[in-house]
């Protein structure tokens, strides 16, 4: 089981190809594909769908492509992760509207809820901007 699906990773890689490139304006889909070795089409809807959670801006004309809607520090990769696959949850139990009948007790749902909170503050804590200096 992959916690981070492939189109993940793609978006994720896309986004810190756009981190560098930010200081030098817009990037065209096809320059992003081909240096992330995403295919095209892939790339074409995977910026689509991080433009409509607001974390890319298309940039229109000759010279447009996508940049970042925010600098590189302001977008944590928890962004990036829920805008192309919702949030990640390690077990059912964890989600809010699952009702367990061991919920109260359960000493492997307090353990998970552990490494959930673990992963979601991760998560929150790495920006693309700490991906470029990596």
């Amino acid at each position: 089981m992959d916690v981070l699906r492939r189109n993940t990773d793609y978006a994720l890689r896309a986004m810190v190809y756009l981190a560098r490139q930010y200081s030098q304006g817009p990037a065209s889909t096809r320059d992003i594909a081909a240096s992330e070795v995403i295919s095209y089409q892939l790339a074409c809807k995977l910026m689509q769908k991080l433009a409509s959670k607001k974390l890319v801006k298309s940039v229109m004309g000759a010279k447009g492509g996508y940049i970042l809607a925010k600098k590189p520090e302001k977008i944590d990769i928890g962004q990036v992760v829920k805008a192309i696959q919702g949030p990640i949850n390690l077990n059912r139990c964890l989600l809010g509207s699952f009702k367990c009948p061991k919920k109260k007790d359960c000493p492997v749902r307090t353990k998970l809820g552990d490494l959930q909170d673990h992963i979601d503050g991760y998560f929150k804590k790495v920006t693309l901007a700490d991906l470029i200096k990596a």
